[in-house]
């Protein structure tokens, strides 16, 4: 049974950085798609950051990208992000997913995953 936990989220002021990370277990990092998703009150759900983990490509939405880094672990079985330069709109739950191994698809679209933790929330406040 595949489980993604995450953990790090908390509640910062504009311009601080967080580092969330995605545990893993019944999924061996390195096998698939890996990404970062996050929904905000009222929003739908966006794609944040993708890895494809058996290379270590990474995607990043317009809005993160400078900001937020993606990055994987394969030996502790972690993916993580690491958020600099905090927005109040950065302000939303953030996801875990996973594809299952040699799955297709765009990496910003959330039904081309089968996996998903519970989240953690990010709070930003100006």
């Amino acid at each position: 049974q595949v489980q993604l936990v995450e953990s790090g989220g908390d509640s910062v002021e504009a311009g601080g950085s967080l580092r969330l990370s995605c545990a893993a277990s019944g999924y061996t990092v390195g096998g698939g798609y890996m990404a970062w998703f996050r929904q905000a009150p009222g929003k739908e759900r966006e794609a944040v950051a993708a890895i494809w983990t058996p290379t270590g490509s990474t995607s990043y939405a317009d809005t993160v990208k400078g900001r937020f880094t993606i990055s994987q672990d394969n030996v502790e079985n972690t993916m993580n992000l690491l958020m600099n330069n905090l927005e109040p709109d950065d302000t939303a739950m953030y996801y875990c997913a996973a594809a299952r191994p040699n799955s297709g698809g765009s990496w910003w679209a959330p039904h081309n995953y089968h996996y998903w933790g519970q989240g953690t929330q990010v709070t930003v406040s100006s």
